[in-house]
Formats: C-alpha cells, structure tokens, sequence
C-alpha cells in the first residue's frame, strides 16, 4: 500500500546490512570479492531503474543498457577529454540519460506491451554499432578508461567500492521517499487504469513518458558509477544481452524498488557469471531458466495465494 509503514524488524534488518557493507572493506581484506561487490552495487541501481518502469509504467524493457551506457560514456569521455571529477561528470550522465530516455519515449508513448519491448531491444542492438561508428570519441573496441579515483587521499579501490554503495543508499531514499508522493500515486493510477487517470487529469502518454524519463535517468546514474568503479568500458559491456541481464536481475528481484531488493538483483547479476564460468554458454540457459522460474512460479504462488484467501484459509 503506497505510504504503508516498513515493519520495524525490516528497517533494522536494512540497515545493519547497510552497517556491514559498509565496515566490509575495513574489516575484510581488499580481494577480487570486494571488487565485484562493488560492481553489484552500481548493477542493483540499474536493476532498480528496470524495475521502476515495471512497477510505475507497467512496461518491460530490454534496452536500459543503453542508458547505462551513457551515463558510463558521459563519465569517462568527460574525465579523459575534459578532466572532469565524477562529482561533475555524474549529474551530467544523469541528464544525458534522462534526455535518452525521453527522446526514445516520446515517439513511442502510444505503444507498449510487447511492442514497445521491441523498440527497447532494437534501440540496444544498435548501440554497439554506434560506439564503434565513432571510434574516435568512444574508444572503439578499446573503449575508455577511467582513473576510479574522485577523492584525493582515499585508496581507488574504496572509491570503487563505497560511491555505488553510497549511491545505491542515495537512490533507496529517493524511491522511498517518492512512493509517498502524488506523483507516485498519479503513475500507479494511470498504470492501474489509463481512463480512471485521464479523469483526474493525468494522460496515458504523459505517463509513460515519465516513467521511462525518470527509469532511464536511473540507469544512468548506475552507468556512471559502474564506470567509475570498472575503470574501463566497452562496447562488449552493452550488448543487449547486458540489458537482458539488467531484466532478469530486476525479476529475481521481484521488481523490488528496495535497497535489499536491488542488491539481491545486482548481485546475481555480478557473481554468478562468475560462479559458472567454468560452464561456458550455460550461464546463458542458467539465465533464462531462473527467469522462467521467477516468473511462473510467481504466478502460480500468486494464484493459490488468492485461491486460499477466497477460502479463508489465510484468516
């Protein structure tokens, strides 16, 4: 329910997690471990933005690696041709993915189902193409590089890992924090029933548009810190096989808009390519076989659950 209370036992539970990943490196060694766990946090902002146009726009997306794409271009095209920290850099990825966003919503706000799914994954397999076009700019099959270091005195690896930590805990207040909103409600009524918003004043097309603008300033933030965390991108790490990863994550998620709900997603998405390296393209089947489990099996606990309550089995 929108505004509805976190229980008590869950807040504590958040924030001792929070308290942990935070002493982490201090109390753990600085291994390959830390490293990916860093990674996962800057992938679990990117799950959230998938998942907030699941929740709030009821739209699937198969193309948010492009807008974590630009905001990781944006960050570390910025720092090598301009010498820009990431506290600049970053707001500006964020725009500039925003403004991705809005220019793939806007001729699209009147399609959506699986139609729009296809226009996500159209506009994802053309972003490779168009990184290595203009080679010059991007790096090319090189890509770029970027110093991981934003903070003079303070080690590059605990940059890496703690500014998508802290951006993770940034993005968690946010949602939290606009779930409570009008706003909120005005998207989730509109995603409910497009007539019942249009007679408050809110229009399908309005919606939608919002949604994804808000949706790809997200993963844009997320792009930008996974840059500055990775030091080093590609075209090789947006194909749109990334964006079906972004999409699987936000399912094993369940579409969580939550700190935890996200890490869990960024962290499947981290590790476990990782876990089953020695498997080769089974990871792939993996992927698609936790997707489908996710998802069916929701379904079904979901069927039975209502199925109870019409029985009383749950009062």
């Amino acid at each position: 329910m929108l505004g509805a209370k976190t229980p008590p036992a869950a807040v504590t539970f958040k924030y001792g997690l929070m308290i942990v990943l935070a002493v982490l490196p201090i109390i753990g060694p600085q291994n390959y471990w830390v490293f990916t766990l860093g990674l996962s946090f800057s992938f679990a902002i990117i799950i959230i933005s998938v998942s907030f146009l699941v929740r709030y726009g009821g739209e699937v997306s198969i193309g948010h690696g492009v807008f974590a794409a630009i905001g990781a271009y944006t960050v570390a095209m910025l720092e090598k041709y301009f010498s820009l920290s990431l506290f600049i850099s970053l707001p500006l990825g964020v725009i500039a993915g925003a403004l991705a966003a809005l220019i793939v919503a806007v001729p699209s706000r009147r399609i959506s189902g699986i139609y729009l799914t296809v226009v996500t994954m159209v506009v994802a397999l053309s972003l490779p193409e168009l990184l290595l076009y203009f080679t010059s700019f991007t790096g090319g099959y090189e890509g770029l590089h970027t110093s991981g270091s934003a903070i003079e005195g303070m080690s590059a690896k605990n940059q890496g890992y703690y500014f998508p930590l802290v951006g993770l805990i940034f993005i968690d207040y946010i949602l939290r924090n606009f779930r409570a909103s009008r706003q909120a409600m005005s998207l989730l009524l509109s995603r409910t029933s497009k007539l019942a918003g249009e007679s408050f004043g809110i229009s399908g097309s309005w919606s939608r548009i919002s949604c994804f603008t808000i949706s790809g300033a997200i993963a844009a933030f997320g792009g930008g810190l996974l840059a500055f965390n990775a030091t080093a991108i590609s075209p090789n790490n947006f194909t749109v096989w990334t964006s079906f990863y972004l999409l699987v994550g936000s399912v094993v998620s369940l579409y969580s808009l939550s700190f935890f709900g996200g890490l869990v997603g960024g962290l499947f998405i981290a590790f476990i390519p990782i876990l089953l390296a020695g498997f080769g393209d089974l990871v792939l089947v993996f992927y698609g076989a936790t997707l489908l489990i996710v998802v069916v099996g929701g379904n079904v606990l979901q069927k039975y659950t209502k199925l109870f309550e019409q029985k009383d089995y749950l009062k």
